[in-house]
């Protein structure tokens, strides 16, 4: 199968057909049987003629223009619903992670849609004008004095905003999340879906692509830390919120638009869900009958498309998971023409092994939350720490607690390019390995950087607190030690970020099946939620049992007072305890070897 690119007359033919624009082709056949053969012959296998890079600076440069307009936007929110809003920090800092939480939860459903009916440039392209219209709601809010509460007066008596001043911020918030939810999971598999991965080729570039997805992402946050979040503070918040409106409006979105004749656009696959559900009901309606896990077994399973002409990602056949198999199971009945009957009582082979692929990375997957609560601390407790340490650069310069992140996005910036470049081409000649590091060991090596993030995090914490001990006098309880301590922990942060985050995305993206990458995509953000709610759930337990007996609170509100390093240590441990499960999750893992594409032809 060859895709073909038909060049539209008109934008708006570009807008409605992009997913449809690569058509398929293929030589008939005379008869189903000879369908079936064609599905075992490597000779009609089908080559995919896909862009690769040159369809790349369309899609990253959408990408890093988009985070920069929506990070530029969020990164310094807090800020504005405390100043701008009069907010209790309290409710400011719920509103917040509730938006967040939420965000990261309905990514799975924007997810669905791209993979299940709308396809990922459509879902990309509308999540785009959701954010964009969000986003310029909230900048309409920083400039018309009329959307916001006046501001306090000198006694510094602040009034509160109006349930519409309120609702309108809220409605801004909610669009934003909407095109988050949208675009967050869709644009790396989107720039995945324009490499050929049959070839060694198309797998080596789609490494650099994740690799410079990743760092092109995260430079875009270390400029919002440095420019626009200044901007904000210092000039205004109109024009800190307005740059990255416009940045959205004219740039990001027409970029997207102006490669829309070179995209590849895999068309959507059905409801993913449905085809799980008749696997689980087939399987449990043939319970009764045996499976051999052998070569024998491929001649009594079903291994067509449904409905006659779909392309298909050919896996091999597992030895695992005999029960599912019965779902592809053929007995008497259950053919017609070459065709299942009843969906509901016989499935494709292939059906089964996405639900036992997808079954296979759950375990993995349910390891992330726990690993990714040392990120979680990166924002609240380690900022604590840096108030309270000397944040001098030089004599007249201070460094802004919150700017504490600019070390560990550092580290990855430098960090990935030079893996791309140096470190991944000599590990591949040692280990002879497409990937250098294989995917799980590389997810491992992350835990194992989370666990030593924190354990160097208590450490210091504990010197820093034994020195504000003795220098009661300071001003604001800041102990004599300079807030670069922090540094080696943040240093340990980043490349935990780089191997284990990085891992968890290129893990779901290699082994999900073909029609549900952007779902697979998803699950690092449903990690994220899983390590906020997680969090919360710790710090309210820990906050609750201690500090009795004449101990001690280890989080209270003066740092100084607790025991912060008590917590970190907590967290190790607890990180300890997950590496442990991991490694019982990932010995004996069997990955998903190469696919080839061929195509179902139809009976004539």
């Amino acid at each position: 199968m060859v895709w073909k690119r038909t060049r539209s007359p008109h934008f708006l033919s570009n807008f409605f057909g992009c997913c449809c624009r690569s058509k398929r082709t293929a030589h008939s056949s005379s008869s189903s049987s000879e369908a079936s053969l064609l599905l075992q012959k490597e000779e009609d296998d089908v080559v995919i003629a896909k862009p690769g890079w040159k369809a790349m600076p369309y899609i990253l440069g959408n990408e890093a223009v988009e985070k920069m307009a929506t990070y530029g936007l969020t990164t310094n929110l807090m800020v504005y619903l405390v100043r701008e809003y009069h907010m209790d920090q309290v409710f400011a800092a719920n509103l917040l992670s509730l938006w967040i939480c939420a965000l990261c939860l309905f990514t799975v459903l924007g997810a669905s849609l791209a993979d299940t009916y709308l396809g990922k440039f459509r879902t990309i392209l509308f999540a785009s004008f959701a954010s964009l219209l969000g986003m310029t709601t909230i900048t309409v809010t920083a400039s018309v004095p009329q959307l916001r509460p006046p501001p306090c007066d000198l006694g510094r008596h602040c009034i509160s905003s109006t349930k519409i001043q309120l609702w309108i911020l809220i409605m801004g918030l909610s669009w934003l999340g909407i095109g988050s939810a949208g675009i967050r999971p869709c644009s790396l598999p989107f720039g995945l879906d324009q490499f050929d991965t049959s070839t060694v080729e198309g797998r080596l570039a789609t490494h650099s692509f994740l690799n410079w997805y990743y760092t092109s992402g995260t430079l875009v946050l270390l400029i919002n830390q440095v420019f626009l979040v200044y901007i904000q503070d210092s000039v205004s918040w109109a024009l800190g919120f307005g740059i990255p409106t416009l940045l959205m409006m004219l740039c990001a979105i027409p970029l997207f638009l102006v490669g829309s004749n070179i995209y590849v656009c895999v068309k959507p696959g059905g409801s993913i869900f449905l085809s799980f559900a008749q696997v689980l009901v087939a399987a449990y309606k043939k319970r009764h009958l045996k499976v051999l896990n052998d070569e024998r077994v491929q001649g009594v399973l079903f291994d067509a498309s449904l409905d006659g002409n779909a392309v298909v990602s050919k896996l091999p056949l597992s030895t695992q998971s005999s029960f599912l198999k019965k779902a592809a199971l053929v007995v008497e009945n259950d053919l017609k023409d070459g065709l299942s009957v009843n969906a509901w009582r016989l499935c494709t082979i292939q059906q089964v092994e996405d639900v036992m692929y997808v079954k296979k990375t759950l375990p993995t997957w349910a390891s992330g939350g726990i690993f990714l609560l040392a990120f979680v601390q990166e924002g609240t407790f380690m900022v604590s720490q840096a108030l309270k340490m000397d944040r001098h650069i030089g004599t007249k310069l201070q460094m802004p607690a919150g700017a504490i992140k600019m070390m560990s996005l550092s580290i990855i910036i430098i960090w990935l390019p030079l893996y791309d470049r140096v470190i991944q081409p000599a590990l591949k000649r040692i280990t002879k390995s497409e990937d250098g590091i294989p995917t799980l060991k590389k997810i491992g090596i992350g835990y194992i950087f989370s666990i030593l993030c924190m354990l160097v995090a208590g450490l210091v914490e504990q010197q820093r607190r034994t020195l504000a001990t003795l220098h009661g006098e300071s001003p604001n309880g800041v102990a004599p030690i300079s807030v670069f301590w922090l540094f080696p922990q943040l240093v340990l942060l980043g490349l935990s970020e780089v191997f284990g985050a990085l891992g968890h995305i290129e893990f779901y993206n290699k082994e999900f099946p073909e029609k549900m990458k952007s779902i697979g995509n998803s699950l690092i953000y449903l990690c994220m939620a899983c390590a906020t709610y997680l969090s919360s759930l710790v710090v309210t337990i820990v906050h609750s049992f201690t500090g009795k007996h004449g101990q001690p609170n280890w989080l209270d509100n003066d740092i100084n007072a607790g025991r912060l390093d008590y917590f970190y240590f907590l967290l190790a441990g607890l990180g300890v305890l997950n590496f442990v499960y991991f490694l019982f999750c990932a010995c004996g893992y069997s990955y998903k070897v190469g696919l080839k594409a061929v195509e179902i032809v139809p009976d004539v």
